[in-house]
């Protein structure tokens, strides 16, 4: 049986961790892994505001969790070596992050596996404002997407992507509740893809143990 230890970064509400934690924690879930050969866990949530609410859903769920702030770093690259040197330590073999509002750089990319998840159908409306853009752009969908993490922004290769219609007259509020609701059904789904392909050995998780 191979073990896979999971680190969930994180800088707010935590939803999204809460939702991945929940379903690996599930005895079907549970059994899938084990048929092919896996058990895995969350081992580490890592968190870059010290006022993230996600502390708490992990401190309900026993989830070990560490601060790095990148206000104590004068530089990104200086971040990225604290929060690799973390993982690092901690024999991390898959990232995922989940609603971490830093954009890592090209050195830690290639050190870990790292996967995440963008609320619009990439590559359209990259970026920090993808619900509102999506919303107000000319396509008749919306979408959520699950990629692997590169050094160039919202750009990995893809896992996951599924699309939602619009509706018409339809408010922001209530378009951004379909999203949200989309990304905790596809999430898990494009997790447990990533892990069967881990089974396969295909290399993903030995960046962080070669």
């Amino acid at each position: 049986m191979k073990h896979i230890n999971i680190a969930i970064l994180f800088s707010g509400n935590g939803s999204n961790l809460e939702n991945i934690a929940q379903f690996l924690r599930l005895d079907s879930t549970k059994d899938k892994l084990e048929s092919i050969g896996l058990k895995v866990a969350i081992t580490l949530g890592l968190c870059n505001n010290p006022n993230a609410y996600g502390l708490k859903r992990c401190e309900n769920l026993g989830i070990p969790t560490q601060i790095i702030s990148h206000k104590d770093y004068h530089t990104r690259e200086a971040f990225d070596e604290a929060i690799s040197e973390v993982l690092q330590k901690a024999r991390i073999d898959l990232v995922v992050l989940a609603g971490f509002m830093r954009i890592l750089g090209a050195e830690i990319t290639k050190q870990f596996t790292i996967m995440n998840i963008h609320p619009s159908f990439l590559p359209l409306y990259k970026g920090a404002h993808a619900i509102r853009d999506s919303f107000l752009g000319s396509e008749d969908f919306g979408g959520v997407s699950v990629h692997f993490v590169d050094e160039n922004l919202d750009s990995g290769e893809m896992v996951l992507q599924e699309k939602i219609p619009k509706i018409a007259g339809e408010s922001l509020q209530d378009f951004e509740h379909r999203i949200h609701t989309l990304e905790y059904q596809i999430y898990p789904q494009a997790l447990l893809r990533v892990l069967e392909d881990l089974a396969r050995g295909n290399g993903l998780g030995d960046k962080t143990k070669a």
